[in-house]
């Protein structure tokens, strides 16, 4: 064992990839529904490590840090921005109500169990499952006035106390969400989201179907022998048949495949392959001719693409107003919004910086994208220009200090990240021409930056770690308990009585300003609805910047 804790001090990198491997292992781990998830496991696996002392330098943790910043701040900033309109007021007070009170729940409660900087910090970043603030409080820490084995000290209580209230927080967090939440309201969750859908699809009655309208379309061939078709253009048929949306995508003639264009002319025997919503296919295709089954004919290319709306004519409006777009055989499969899959229907807003799915022609989808905004060819290459700008203008931007109430406050290089992550990510949603980061990228960023940093993290604390647990006592466990659901139960009221927010989108807010997406998953499967996310996406991306910012706020008020 000797050996091998030697090896590791000579090589340190050998220790990080460790870290990761059995921080990622651990974060498998289930207990009944709990999940332990990447962040904790990574951390876990840190202390474990960490107790045959092995220093890295404190420059590796800071980059991985500013790499998940940015990232985060890159994939909320176009909702972000977005969420300052009018049309989204209820939900950032509904974010601001609920982020201030945990912050001042978590200040309170440390002064009154005379807790230190470090276990405040750490009380507040596990009881609102929030690791970002692990960091920048620990930059904060750097800047105070205090000898530097006063500042490690403090810094390696965040970790300790994290690990103990991040369990009690996300589980906690979660019953009161499913089970407790419900009852204070007075509602059934299934039954309310169904009253949401049945509201926000409002004219389902008038259009049977309309579920599968952009969802389950598929293509069928078909032999002509309606003697009404006969001489028909490829547009008069399609017009004939606009209530029902069909779309000729390919004919076969006098054994000839060809590609339609509106004005070609439909002849007596003629195959046309058809593209429709299913019920459609199935009830009212049977009076044109028989279905035949033409694998040659129906062999061609159907490209999926993505298309983000920069157009601002197309951000604000309707798909129903916007149904032009796709009647000539593209089809919308998926709204992407910040990396959620929302629901649709005809009546959905669409905003700028949307992702839409879509289905058909190569041809037919590069024109509906000019109209609509951005086609992203997907190419797995990342703007590292624009990525590597970004981090250093945040860099600049968070070294600058701002003095309230004779404390001064200062976001820190990393808190810096994550602004400019945010301008920059709302840039690339008005410009994707530029800026690109591929999903698969982001998710490197995004949870390798992070898990990396909070190895890290518990690397230099794992000497220490057990000390301080021992130190803390059962106190902070009842502390994190408070200062995860008081928060919310506020939030829960404030909306149901001032904001007079639907309760499904209330709940789905809550779980956005509390940046759990654990308890937005555990609260669409208890409602057995995807609606909770239309209330997270906004209250997510501010609740990110308050309670990264919180970090060196709650270290200058505890001192």
């Amino acid at each position: 064992m000797e050996s091998f804790a030697h090896i590791l001090r000579d090589h340190p990198e050998l220790a990080v990839f460790l870290t990761l491997s059995l921080g990622f292992a651990l974060g498998h781990i289930k207990i009944g529904t709990f999940k332990i998830g990447v962040v904790l496991g990574t951390l876990f696996a840190g202390v474990i490590i960490g107790q045959l002392n092995i220093e890295i330098p404190p420059i590796v943790k800071t980059i991985f840090f500013d790499f998940f910043l940015f990232a985060t701040g890159y994939k909320v900033g176009p909702q972000f921005f977005q969420g300052l309109k009018k049309n989204a007021f209820p939900q950032l007070m509904l974010t601001l109500v609920i982020c201030v009170s945990c912050l001042l729940i978590a200040f309170g409660i440390s002064k009154l169990l005379n807790y230190d900087t470090g276990t405040a910090a750490g009380l507040l970043a596990g009881a609102f499952s929030e690791s970002t603030l692990i960091g920048t409080a620990s930059e904060a820490i750097h800047q105070l006035p205090i000898s530097e084995a006063e500042q490690s000290k403090l810094i390696n209580r965040i970790p300790v106390a994290y690990s103990l209230t991040y369990l009690i927080g996300a589980t906690s967090f979660v019953f009161f969400l499913t089970t407790i939440a419900p009852k204070l309201l007075g509602i059934n969750l299934v039954g309310e989201s169904k009253k949401l859908s049945e509201t926000l699809t409002g004219e389902t009655e008038q259009e049977p179907g309309l579920e599968l309208v952009y969802q389950s379309w598929i293509i069928r061939a078909y032999r002509i022998t309606n003697e009404k078709l006969f001489g028909l253009a490829i547009s008069e048929f399609e017009k004939a048949n606009k209530d029902l949306r069909l779309a000729v995508q390919r004919i076969r003639h006098n054994q000839e495949l060809i590609d339609p264009t509106p004005n070609t002319i439909i002849h007596e025997g003629d195959i046309l392959v058809i593209m429709a919503r299913q019920g459609i296919i199935m009830t009212s295709l049977t009076n044109i001719g028989p279905e035949v089954l033409d694998e040659e004919l129906l062999k061609f290319p159907l490209a999926h693409m993505d298309v983000t709306i920069t157009n601002k004519n197309i951000s604000g409006k309707t798909i129903r107003s916007l149904r032009d777009h796709f009647s000539s055989g593209v089809m919308l499969d998926k709204i992407t919004r910040e990396y959620q899959e929302i629901p649709f229907n005809l009546d959905t807003v669409l905003e700028r910086g949307d992702v839409l799915k879509l289905s058909g022609k190569m041809v037919l989808i590069e024109k509906a994208a000019k109209e609509i905004g951005y086609l992203d060819r997907q190419s797995s290459a990342t703007d590292i220009v624009f990525l590597g700008l970004g981090i250093v203008l945040g860099g600049f931007f968070g070294l600058l200090s701002v003095n309230v109430f004779g404390i001064d406050i200062t976001l820190t290089t990393s808190g810096g990240a994550l602004v400019m992550g945010l301008i920059f990510g709302w840039l690339h949603s008005y410009t994707p021409i530029f800026g690109s980061i591929p999903e698969p990228a982001l998710w490197i960023f995004d949870n390798v930056g992070l898990a990396t940093f909070i190895g890290l993290v518990g690397m230099a604390a794992g000497p220490s770690f057990i000390s301080g647990l021992q130190e803390m006592g059962f106190s902070i466990v009842l502390a994190g308990f408070v200062v995860s659901i008081v928060p919310h139960i506020i939030g829960l009221f404030f909306g149901k009585y001032i904001l007079k927010m639907n309760p499904i989108i209330l709940l789905g807010a809550q779980t956005g300003a509390g940046t759990s997406t654990i308890g937005l998953k555990a609260i669409q499967d208890a409602s057995a609805s995807k609606f909770p996310v239309l209330g997270y996406t906004i209250p997510y991306a501010l609740g990110n910047i308050l309670l990264t910012a919180w970090g060196p706020i709650l270290v200058s008020m505890m001192n």
